[in-house]
């Protein structure tokens, strides 16, 4: 299996190759040439497979220069050895008759980013020993929250890797923040940026393909990757678990082999979403694909127009790992409803980058209408959400899905599409203890992060996962904060 450039489609890389080097030169994302495909019977036979052998078996098709035995040890330092509060890696709780929330957050920390970012580190290292051994590597990673610390995590004390996290300074939640300021590990980083998400994301992207930066790094006998999801190590993991979710509700006895099912996930990156594109066009039975924005509705927007426009105002919310006005994955999902035609991809993002708006093509535009639908909602309306699910069900949830509850409620009653649906959960909801407080309880909300957490605790009878509690109490390791334009300066000075 090669990988292809979505700017540059001549480009063939080894998986190997794509992984270690996270972008392309060109700019642009490695997609795999052909995408595996599975059959139902193929599909029903993953049932009874543990999380990491219905891993391998997916990953294995992809991934065709790792070995057999190279994988399965990837696997196995990913999810084994009790980092997941599940036997199972992921839970799946059934709300109400139709509804199922995929719940992806039962990692070391707490966010639906373990799932990949446990297995990347992984997966990089045996990379890098295959393409260009002895070499070290520095991440780079911009985060809107969850990713920063499960990327801190992932690559914590990895052997010849080092990590630097940018995280934008008034735009994540306080827990979100003393997660990544306290990691420990000696080969990392995390600083602030004086700008929000999409500034760090455009900072990390300028200096992977600035040669001058990748030279004085090289002279440093290092070379640069990304724990992004612009990485495909990032987002190949992601398709297995929209995989093993499908097996799983058939084990259940939810669906029959083959029944249609639809999924809604809160989206800002659009690597979650574009995971179970992927799923789809594989074999599983996934029906609409429902985008969930926050008030930051750039991607309903283009699903409901065509027209991607950034010029328009950003805003902090409750929901903040989706504060996002530039969407990296969606360059994957046009590659591959085009055609894959890289000369339009390449002119749609120089507009981006020139104008701040792209407009697709009708077949593009038919092809998004065809398989998506676009839903948001505001700060109020996502407590709403909140509340009416703890109310009505008794099922505490987080801000992030909170949003794709309330689009998928007005997806039903604006097609009366009843067919069953997954909807991804993608943090606990003590990462935002102070909003979920807000929406089930009148009572007066604690200033301090870990009161909110007891008080949720005592209110809900959810018990607050540890390594949110483990925090209270210990030194803040990371204080910079770095001026956008300087984010070279800064990795430079560090390593």
């Amino acid at each position: 299996m090669k990988y292809n450039s979505t700017r540059a489609s001549s480009v063939g890389v080894s998986a190997a190759q794509a992984i270690m080097q996270g972008i392309s030169v060109d700019g642009g994302l490695f997609v795999p040439e052909s995408l595996p495909e599975f059959t139902i019977e193929e599909l029903a036979a993953l049932a009874g497979k543990s999380y990491g052998e219905k891993a391998q078996i997916i990953l294995s098709k992809f991934l065709t220069d790792f070995t057999g035995e190279e994988l399965a040890a990837c696997i196995q330092n990913a999810y084994g050895g009790g980092k997941f509060d599940s036997d199972g890696v992921f839970e799946l709780s059934k709300v109400g008759e139709s509804c199922y929330f995929l719940e992806l957050w039962h990692g070391p920390t707490c966010a639906f980013k373990d799932m990949a970012l446990q297995l990347l580190p992984q997966l990089l290292t045996a990379s890098v020993k295959k393409v260009s051994p002895g070499q070290e590597v520095l991440v780079l990673v911009a985060t809107s929250g969850d990713t920063g610390k499960a990327a801190l995590e992932g690559f914590k004390d990895v052997p010849g890797v080092k990590i630097a996290v940018f995280y934008p300074e008034n735009g994540v939640a306080e827990m979100q923040r003393l997660q990544m300021v306290t990691q420990e590990g000696g080969n990392l980083l995390t600083a602030a940026i004086q700008g929000n998400f999409d500034d760090a994301q455009s900072g990390v992207k300028q200096i992977f393909t600035d040669p001058s930066v990748k030279g004085k790094l090289a002279e440093r006998g290092m070379v640069f990757s990304s724990a992004n999801s612009i990485n495909w190590g990032r987002l190949a993991p992601q398709v297995v678990y929209y995989i093993a979710c499908y097996v799983a509700m058939m084990e259940k006895g939810e669906i029959l082999p083959g029944e249609e099912v639809n999924v809604a996930v809160p989206t800002g990156n659009f690597g979650n979403l574009l995971a179970a594109y992927y799923a789809k066009r594989m074999g599983v039975p996934f029906g609409t694909l429902i985008c969930a924005s926050n008030r930051n509705n750039v991607l309903t927007d283009f699903i409901d127009t065509g027209i991607y426009d950034r010029n328009r105002d950003f805003y902090a919310t409750n929901s903040p790992s989706m504060d996002i006005l530039v969407s990296s994955n969606l360059e994957r999902l046009l590659y591959e409803l085009s055609g894959r035609d890289d000369g339009a991809v390449r002119g749609w993002f120089a507009a981006l980058q020139e104008d701040g708006e792209y407009e697709v093509d009708e077949a593009v535009k038919e092809a998004l209408a065809e398989g998506f639908w676009g839903g948001s909602c505001n700060d109020g309306e996502t407590l709403a959400a909140i509340g009416r699910l703890f109310r009505e069900y008794g099922y505490l949830c987080d801000t992030h899905t909170a949003v794709a509850a309330k689009a998928y409620w007005d997806y039903l009653e604006a097609t009366g599409d009843e067919r069953k649906v997954i909807i991804v959960s993608t943090a606990s909801p003590y990462k935002f203890s102070d909003s979920v407080l807000r929406a089930i309880s009148d009572t007066p909300v604690p200033d301090d992060p870990f009161e909110q957490a007891a008080l949720l605790q005592r209110l809900a009878g959810v018990p607050a996962p540890p390594p949110l509690m483990s925090l209270k109490g210990k030194g803040i390791r990371f204080t910079e904060s770095v001026a956008k334009d300087k984010m070279a300066d800064y990795v430079l000075s560090q390593f």
